[in-house]
């Protein structure tokens, strides 16, 4: 609006009084404070040994993840598909909701 103007660290609106700060606040570094647990609500880290906890169809393929398949040295991202691990079978990126810690 044309009627706004600087106060300290923020801009106030004269119409009406909102106010809000000229800088966007730091963001949280989420990835840091992300804790990715497992099925079983334990806490999964880089390197820890899983199994999975039903069978998952590989989308696009005809592979079949077996339940009780075991998965050594994961590795932890972001998103949605938390855990990334080599299997026998390829390479794959799973949600932590299907694993549990070994």
């Amino acid at each position: 609006m044309e009627n706004t103007y600087q106060d300290g660290e923020n801009y106030v609106c004269a119409d009406c009084g909102h106010e809000w700060p000229m800088k966007e606040p730091k963001k949280a570094d989420d990835d840091a404070a992300a804790v990715i647990k497992d099925a079983n609500g334990l806490v999964l880290a880089d390197g820890d040994s899983v199994v999975l906890i039903k069978d998952l169809k590989v989308k696009g393929s005809s592979i079949t993840l077996k339940m009780g398949t075991k998965v050594k040295s994961i590795r932890l991202t972001g998103g949605d598909h938390e855990v990334d691990c080599k299997m026998d079978a390829g390479n794959f990126m799973l949600k932590a909701c299907y694993l549990r810690k070994v």
